[in-house]
Formats: structure tokens, C-alpha cells, sequence
């Protein structure tokens, strides 16, 4: 790994925020050492060349290494291995993917806003613009992962430096410049999995059970399956002037990656709903086939699936098993090329400019759409309906003859049309331009302009027309001929019969009619001019008398404008789509931001007796934002060395992120929330009414009677419930204050080794976030918030929060806040095998980076008492929150041409978080998915020099084949029974490539 001076560096951006940090001087590295000569660095962090210093907030880094050696073509996958690190969209999101890739550092957020929008994204020191009209994070498919020379990040509000969104850090990817020659990598890979499972509540026996008697749902998968298969290609083209002055270093990738369903992992082929006799239970939804008919009161029946006949419906042996076809893993394909240049036009003068452009597509597929019990009557002659069917729902003969209408609400999936299909594409450019150079011996500037565009095209197939699905229900004889009354009317001629009373009675006609492409388009945009300058104001005699360096700073302003635009047809913005819940509504904001902002590094002293080295780092940005006010961001820092192998460092940030314009202006639209069961269902075997009658049973609007209370419907099959959220325009900005203090040690009696630890505390206030639908429900049954209860509203007709128009209105405000403190612990160690008397035996290394989360707050401002998901997972806690994670990677440099690297990653055990609402305590009973045991992953890679210009590499990842931990209870924060951002759900995971240089 090749570290540049900070003249090479000025070269290439002297306003980078971020470089390496020296191995010697402890900011921990994750792959090689810097070279010994080494005189100056940049730090990400500060716009201060600073030579040999490490910064007074904690740096972690990954290398172009690293990459390779882990085999990940998707740069979040090696960037959420960092202890600090949780991925948030990733491939392995389905239900409610945005398609896009994101981080999100210290898991800064609630189960309910994302941690990533607190999380700012830079490519070599300078932003990453909005990644989506549906997400304001930053999508890292941009990021070509071949061209990044290394990752840096900065835990702790960076928001003095670099503005809004960096309250929980930053993530700075640094690419290759200045290449010369070609050079051709490729890489193939594939998960492979051993189907035997053997973790609690022996479930391939229940599957199997099931399978006896509903084979066509039911199935154990084959006991070796490989599949995820993945393929990536990237050229790079480098070339320079011979005096060096100018450079053009140009890229081209491939990218795509098969999907893997959930149907093909045993631990994944059945939708967990519960356990009995010790054992997992397969649940599912009511909206299921042949199909649910109920007034969810008085009758409950499915189809015999051998005579047709009505039968007794039964959630445990009827409901449907909507897993198996959910991606795993989405499939992608990625296209993206680009160019970065500079031309030093004179000692003062170099200009330089970038180009990216990603071409990227995803689908994300869901069980099938269909009725969801959309509509509540029927008329009674329905000639697609046996007599005894239409007796059995209440319709007497002179119905059957008036052609009356009875309640009818009916649960059908669509099995015969497949699953629901979200193609999200998006076309992303980013183009800088600029001037750098040094004005005097003392003073240097760099400005540049930046735009950033992100476009969306999104189609959403496979789902029903709730209209059409109206219409193909009502259904009259016309001359014996089964008819729709809109073609007799004349309001829709192409209406087709939709015929749900028989088996097998479904056609390719009536599907034709009732499935209906749902599509959004959409643009992001971000405008920036920047300008910097530097200086060290030692020449003009401003330095401490016991310093060899003056004081440096650097000052500048910023004008920054993100715009969102979102379009949506009739079918979207209507919510005429049965699958999605509710509609999906376009938008439209805009946002200026105008920011001055001040660093300075002070020198107290350096090479003394009481103090080896001795400085502070201030930091100050104004900011004014056309919506959200102005807000002044601050940092201090401080470091001090009484020995050059011992450092103290410490450093206050009060840190400030402004809402985004999806935060501020997204529409009210449907989604859905998670929660186990019904606090007011008195016949739900993991509920049993445990809220108070009171609370529960009366006339408001949230409340129920005692017969919905017992009538079994108040609780969803899926666990899944009703939820609206949107925008609020008159949100405050975010605050935050970050506080470090930690040690760096370099002992001198153990050459290549350093060690450093950092006790980090960041207090949230005002977080942007919905109040978390669970916690509205919870205040109100539990609590008797009148607030929270007036953000309820039950279904009229059978009380439940999950069918119709049973709901909870939850839209973005100021909560109460979050609150999280750990400590990481980061060391690295590299020594020569001769030094153990194994002489000509190359070079062994060890990386280290761990992280313990000593709490994680939650305060949902509703009156609840606040509580700490640290270690804990779950529904009101989201994705698991370990208290402890460490990656550790042990490396052998043989002098053969060969390398082997293992590494160890490890999560720590969580237990699953049922809130105790009037205590605040998390607590959990006995059940089979109450604890998630540490989790232990060891990968190993290696790489062979075949010659000068050829290198094989090849690994596996995931070596023992682990299985993830199983719950029922993950909804939609995971996945598949378990939460593949945070495991290894899929298998062993090989790889193979090769990098050939011209």
C-alpha cells in the first residue's frame, strides 16, 4: 500500500479530506504498514495537512486489499464488516428495498429512521449526492469498488468539517489516481450451503410434516445447493505526460449478480409463525390459496382443495407460506465507467475534474400479490358461487334470487401470476471541476464545483388492481355466461371474471385483466461550489515557542442545493394496487444551504521533555439552510504525547444535521410495521389481551368491543399491521453531541505493533424520526396516552390495525432522542518470521478492530421511559445490536509469491426485546428464538504472483457453512426468519479472480 506525500497529495486534492493514517502512529489499518518515508499526511477529519499526526477522532481504514482479499463485489459488504458499521438497504433487502446500497455508522438510528442519513458518504473528501428519490442516503453502487485505493472512517459528528449528515461520522472512499498502463481484473463467485439445519425448534421436521399434506408450499430444499452466482469485470486505463504534469486514469466495470431465494434454504422455506411443543411452527398470511372467506365474525372458510367444497379455515394448517419466494439476495447488474484527470497548468494552477456514470438495476421481489381482503361485500347471485358457498355466507334463496348483497371479505394470493416483481433502475452521474495550487510559500486554495444527478425508473409488476379486483367480484349471469356488471353497464367492457369459488378456476385472461404495472420515475440532484484555502501561519511568526510548526488553518464557504423530484402514476398515487398497501405519492422539494466554515491545528509543543508532541484541533462551520434554519456546528480536540510511543487524544463535537427533503416533504403514504400480537386480542396465545380491558374495550376510535376483542382477528397471521407515514415541513434540526477520549500506544519494545482505544458518547436530541408505530400502540393500550391513542384508528368492522381501514398514523417529527456509547479497540502488529528464528519464511501481520456498545437509548418522546437496545433484537430494537463485534485478520507474506490471509469475524449474542411499556425494561419469556448465540465466521483468501504482471487470488468466505439465527418475530427489518444484514445467510460464499496489468 502506497502512501502519498502531502505534495503528491496536493496534487491530487489538497481540499481531500481523508488519507491513510500512519500504522506507527495507531489510527488502526486493516491491511499493510505505511512506508517508513513518509513525512506528511492528510487526515480525514480535517482539511489540514498534518504531518505524522494522528487525528483526535478515531480513523479506521480499509485498503484496495482488503477488497480482494474478502471477494466482495459490493463495497457496503466489506465496509459493514468494520465493527462500527451496520448495513441498512443492502442486496439482501426484498420487502420494502429501495434498491440502493447504504451504511450507516454506529447503527445511529431507531428501528424506524435510518442510521444511514446520519451517516455522510465523501469520494475523496467531497460528498456523495442523494442516492434516490425514496432514500437520501447516499447509494454506494456508485462506488466502483476496484478503483478505491482504501476506505476511511470517521466515527463521531464530523459536522464541523463537513456539514450536514455527518452527525454519526463519515465514510470517505479514496480511488486510485494517477495509474499509468491497463490493467484487467475480473472476478467469479458463488455461495454454496449444506441444507441441515440443526438449530432449535427441529424445523425441517415441520416442514416436512407440512409438506405431506400442502406439498406445493411445503418443501424441504436440496440438501447441496450453489447458486448467487456473481461476475465482475473492471478495466482501468491510466496515462500520463512524460513531465509528469498531467494525468487521465479512466475505468469501465461490469458488474451482476444472480439472486437466491428463500424457498432454496431450508432455515428460510417455511415463514416462521410461532413454536408449539417446543417446536417452530410455520405460520403465514390469511391472504392465502385457495383462498380465505370470512365476515370475521360469524363464518371463516377455505376451499377443500379435492372437492371445492367450503371447509373450516384454519390459520395453522391453511394460512399462506409467503417466504419461500422472497430474494434472499436481489439480482443486480451494474454498468459504470468513468475518468479522473488533472493538468498542472503552471506553478500556481492545476486543474482537474472527475467523472462517474453507474447504470444499475435491481429487482426485489415478495410473495404474489392478490386479494387482501380489499372488499367487504358480494352479491349473492354470483354465478360463480355454489349454493351451498353462498348459503354458507349468509345468503338466504330470495338473496340468491334478488341478487342482495351480503359481507364477504376475501383473502386470495395470487399464486398463479408469481411474485411481486419491484424493478428499480437507476442511472447516476457525478462530475467535478476545479483549480488547486499553492499561492505563496504559506498559503494554498482549491476551488471546485460539483453536480451530482441520480434518475429513478421503477416498475412495479405482478401486482392485483384493487379496482379491477372490485369489478372482476361482482359478477352476474348473462344467459348463463358468467359476466362482469361492468361489461353489461358499459362502464369497463374488458372486465374479466375473477373466479376464486373453484379450484383451478383462475386464467391466464383473468390474470391479464387484473395484474397491472405500477410506475414511478424520479431525479435527484445535488449542486456544489466550494472554495478553500490553507494556510500556516507560522510564517508570519504565529507559533508556540516550545513548537517547530505554526499554526495551520484552513477557512472557506460552501453553497450546496439538493433538489428531489418523484412522479407516480394513476395505480401508485391512487394506492389502486392490492399489494402495496396504500398509495405511493410523488414529490417535490428543494433545499439551499449556505455554510462558512474554520479549521485550525495548533502546535503547543513538540520534541520537550514533558511533551513529545502537544496540539488542539478547532473546527467552526455556520450554516444557514433554506428549510431548517441556521445552525452553528463546533469541534475541540486535543492531543498529547508525553513520549513518542504513547498518545493521549480527546474531542468535543457538537454536531448538526438539517431534515432532507424525503424527510420533509414525503407524502402520507401506507407501510407496514411489525408487532407480534394485539395487545387487545383476548384469544392470541402469545398476546391473551395483555393490555388493560379498559384501555382496549369502548367507543374511540382505537378502542374495540369485547366480542372483536374474542373473536380472534385482531392479531395479523403475518405479524404485520397498518401503518401512515409521511413528511412534516416544519421539522427542527437534528443535534447531537459526540464526545472521545482514548489512547494510542506504539511501544518501542515491540517493533510493528500499535494499539489504540477510544471511548466514544454520542447524545442525539430532536431525532428526525416517526415515533415508531409500535410504541404509539404500546403508549396507548399500555399507557392510556391520549396522543398515541389518537394516532389509532381500528378497523369499523372487525377492530383489527391490519386489514382495511384499521391504521396508525405515525409521520416524521422531533422525537426525544437516542443516546449510544462503547468502546473500540483497534491493533495491528507486523513482524518478520526471522525474528522467530524462521528465517526466509516472509512476513506474518495481525489486524484488530473491535467495538463494545455499552448502550443504545431509545426515548420515542410518547412518556415511555427510555430504553437501551444494547444487546438486544427485536421489533422495537430493529436489526440486532451485539454488545460486542471484532474482526481480526492474521496474514502471511510468504517469499514465494504466495499470500494467505484468515480472518475472524464476530458478533456477539443478542436476546430478543419485548418492551415492557410503563417500566422501560426489555424483557423476553421462554421461547425458542429468545437469544441469538455469538456468531463466528472465519474466511480465509490467498493470492499467488503467477508473474510480474499476473496475480490470481481465490477464498472462501463463511468457511463452516454456519447457519443464522432463526426468529419469528424479525418482520420487516430482516428477512427470510433471520436478518441477513447482519449475518452470513446464505452459505460459503467462494471466489476467484484475477488481476492481469498490460
Amino acid at each position: 500500500m502506497k502512501i502519498q506525500t502531502v505534495r503528491e497529495r496536493l496534487l491530487a486534492s489538497t481540499m481531500i479530506a481523508g488519507v491513510a493514517v500512519s500504522a506507527f502512529a495507531a489510527t488502526p489499518a486493516l491491511a499493510q504498514s505505511q512506508p517508513d518515508d513518509v513525512a506528511e499526511i492528510v487526515i480525514t477529519g480535517s482539511r489540514i495537512p498534518q504531518p505524522n499526526l494522528v487525528t483526535t477522532s478515531p480513523v479506521t481504514q480499509v485498503t484496495g486489499e482488503d477488497i480482494d482479499v474478502a471477494g466482495v463485489t459490493r463495497v457496503e459488504d466489506l465496509v459493514t464488516q468494520l465493527p462500527q458499521a451496520f448495513a441498512a438497504q443492502n442486496s439482501t433487502v426484498s420487502n420494502g428495498a429501495t434498491g440502493t446500497a447504504t451504511v450507516s455508522l454506529r447503527n445511529l438510528g431507531t428501528a424506524f429512521s435510518g442510521g444511514e442519513n446520519r451517516t455522510l458518504v465523501l469520494v475523496d473528501g467531497r460528498r456523495l449526492g442523494y442516492g434516490s428519490p425514496n432514500d437520501a442516503a447516499s447509494d454506494l453502487n456508485q462506488i466502483p469498488g476496484q478503483l478505491v485505493e482504501r476506505v476511511e472512517v470517521l466515527t463521531g459528528g464530523a459536522s464541523a468539517v463537513y456539514g450536514s449528515d455527518a452527525l454519526a461520522g463519515v465514510v470517505n472512499f479514496i480511488m486510485r489516481r494517477n495509474f499509468q498502463g491497463v490493467q484487467l481484473d475480473m472476478q467469479y463467485g458463488f455461495y454454496q450451503h449444506n441444507n441441515d439445519y440443526d438449530g432449535p425448534g427441529n424445523l425441517r421436521n415441520v416442514i416436512a410434516t407440512r409438506g405431506t399434506t400442502n406439498p406445493s408450499q411445503f418443501r424441504l430444499p436440496a440438501d447441496n445447493v450453489m447458486d448467487g452466482y456473481s461476475r465482475d469485470v473492471t478495466l482501468v486505463i491510466g496515462t500520463g505526460s512524460d513531465d509528469g504534469r498531467a494525468n487521465i486514469t479512466g475505468y469501465l466495470s461490469y458488474r451482476n449478480n444472480d439472486y437466491i431465494i428463500g424457498g432454496e434454504r431450508d432455515y428460510s422455506s417455511c415463514s416462521l409463525g410461532g413454536e408449539a411443543g417446543g417446536n417452530f411452527t410455520c405460520g403465514g398470511s390469511s391472504t392465502t390459496a385457495p383462498a380465505r372467506f370470512t365476515d370475521f365474525a360469524t363464518y371463516n372458510y377455505t376451499l377443500d382443495p379435492i372437492t371445492g367444497n367450503f371447509i373450516p379455515y384454519s390459520t395453522a394448517a391453511h394460512a399462506y407460506n409467503f417466504g419461500p419466494l422472497n430474494y434472499f439476495q436481489r439480482p443486480d447488474e451494474r454498468y459504470s465507467f468513468g475518468a479522473f484527470a488533472s493538468y498542472e497548468l503552471n506553478d500556481h494552477a492545476e486543474l482537474y475534474a472527475d467523472m462517474m456514470f453507474t447504470d444499475y438495476s435491481s429487482i426485489a421481489q415478495i410473495a404474489p400479490s392478490g386479494s387482501f381482503f380489499n372488499n367487504s361485500t358480494i352479491n349473492c347471485d354470483n354465478p360463480l358461487m355454489t349454493n351451498a358457498q353462498a348459503t354458507a355466507i349468509g345468503c338466504s334463496a330470495a338473496d340468491i334470487l334478488a341478487g342482495n348483497s351480503t359481507t364477504l371479505y376475501i383473502g386470495r394470493r395470487n399464486v398463479e401470476g408469481g411474485g411481486r416483481q419491484d424493478d428499480l433502475g437507476y442511472q447516476s452521474y457525478r462530475m467535478v471541476g476545479g483549480v488547486r495550487g499553492p499561492i505563496n510559500d504559506f498559503w494554498s486554495y482549491d476551488v471546485f464545483a460539483q453536480y451530482s444527478q441520480v434518475e429513478l425508473s421503477r416498475v412495479y409488476r405482478n401486482d392485483f388492481s384493487v379496482s379491477r379486483l372490485a369489478r372482476a367480484l361482482d359478477v352476474i349471469d348473462v344467459a348463463g355466461t358468467p359476466t362482469c356488471r361492468s361489461v353489461v353497464n358499459g362502464t369497463d367492457p374488458n372486465c374479466v371474471p375473477y373466479d376464486v369459488f373453484s379450484i383451478g378456476g383462475v386464467t391466464q385472461a383473468q390474470l391479464d385483466y387484473l395484474q397491472i404495472p405500477l410506475i414511478q420515475t424520479g431525479r435527484t440532484t445535488q449542486q456544489i461550489i466550494q472554495g478553500a484555502i490553507t494556510g500556516d501561519l507560522g510564517g508570519y511568526g504565529m507559533q508556540s515557542p516550545w513548537a517547530s510548526r505554526g499554526v495551520q488553518v484552513a477557512l472557506g464557504a460552501e453553497y450546496r442545493r439538493d433538489t428531489i423530484s418523484s412522479t407516480t402514476d394513476a395505480a401508485f398515487a391512487s394506492g389502486d394496487g392490492a399489494g402495496q398497501g396504500g398509495p405511493t405519492i410523488g414529490l417535490e422539494g428543494v433545499n439551499d444551504n449556505y455554510d462558512l466554515f474554520f479549521e485550525a491545528q495548533v502546535p503547543l509543543a513538540e520534541g520537550q521533555a514533558w511533551a513529545d508532541q502537544l496540539s488542539v484541533d478547532l473546527a467552526f462551520r455556520y450554516s444557514d439552510y433554506e428549510l431548517g434554519g441556521e445552525a452553528n456546528t463546533y469541534k475541540f480536540g486535543a492531543d498529547w504525547a508525553p513520549v513518542p510511543s504513547l498518545r493521549f487524544r480527546g474531542s468535543f463535537q457538537h454536531a448538526v444535521r438539517a431534515p432532507n427533503i424525503i424527510e420533509l416533504f414525503q407524502a402520507q403514504g401506507f407501510n407496514l410495521y411489525d408487532m407480534d400480537d394485539d395487545p387487545c386480542d383476548l384469544t392470541d396465545p402469545n398476546g391473551d389481551g395483555t393490555a388493560p380491558a379498559a384501555n382496549c374495550q369502548g367507543l374511540n376510535p382505537w378502542q374495540v368491543t369485547p366480542g372483536q376483542a374474542a373473536g380472534g382477528f385482531l392479531t395479523s397471521p403475518a405479524g404485520q399491521y397498518n401503518w401512515i407515514q409521511g413528511g412534516m415541513p416544519t421539522l427542527d434540526p437534528e443535534q447531537a453531541d459526540t464526545y472521545t477520549v482514548g489512547f494510542v500506544f506504539t511501544p518501542d519494545f515491540i517493533p510493528g505493533f500499535n494499539l489504540s482505544v477510544d471511548y466514544y458518547n454520542i447524545e442525539v436530541e430532536d431525532l428526525i424520526s416517526p415515533r415508531n408505530p409500535l410504541f404509539v400502540t404500546l403508549a396507548c393500550f399500555y399507557a392510556n396516552n391520549t396522543s398515541a391513542c389518537g394516532q389509532i384508528s381500528r378497523n369499523s368492522a372487525n377492530g383489527s390495525l391490519w386489514n382495511g381501514d384499521g391504521v396508525v398514523t405515525d409521520l416524521n417529527t422531533n422525537i426525544g432522542g437516542l443516546t449510544t456509547s462503547g468502546v473500540d479497540v483497534n491493533a495491528n502488529y507486523g513482524f518478520n518470521l526471522d525474528s522467530l528464528g524462521m528465517e526466509d519464511f516472509g512476513r506474518m501481520s495481525v489486524n484488530f478492530a473491535g467495538t463494545w456498545l455499552r448502550e443504545h437509548i431509545q426515548d420515542s418522546g410518547l412518556g415511555l421511559p427510555a430504553f437501551d437496545c444494547a444487546g438486544y433484537y427485536g421489533a422495537v430494537c430493529g436489526t440486532p445490536n451485539p454488545e460486542w463485534r471484532h474482526r481480526m485478520r492474521v496474514s502471511w507474506e510468504s517469499p514465494w509469491a504466495f499470500e494467505v490471509s484468515g480472518t475472524w469475524r464476530y458478533i456477539g449474542a443478542v436476546e430478543i426485546a419485548a418492551l415492557a411499556p410503563l417500566t422501560g425494561e426489555l424483557t423476553s419469556g421462554p421461547r425458542l428464538d429468545r437469544d441469538f448465540d455469538a456468531e463466528n465466521y472465519f474466511d480465509l483468501a490467498g493470492f499467488w504472483q503467477v508473474r510480474d504482471t499476473t496475480r490470481l487470488r481465490f477464498g472462501v468466505n463463511n468457511v463452516l457453512d454456519n447457519d443464522p439465527p432463526l426468529s419469528y418475530s424479525v418482520g420487516t427489518t430482516g428477512n427470510n426468519n433471520t436478518y441477513p444484514q447482519t449475518y452470513d445467510a446464505m452459505g460459503r460464499y467462494f471466489f476467484f479472480g484475477l488481476t492481469q496489468d498490460f
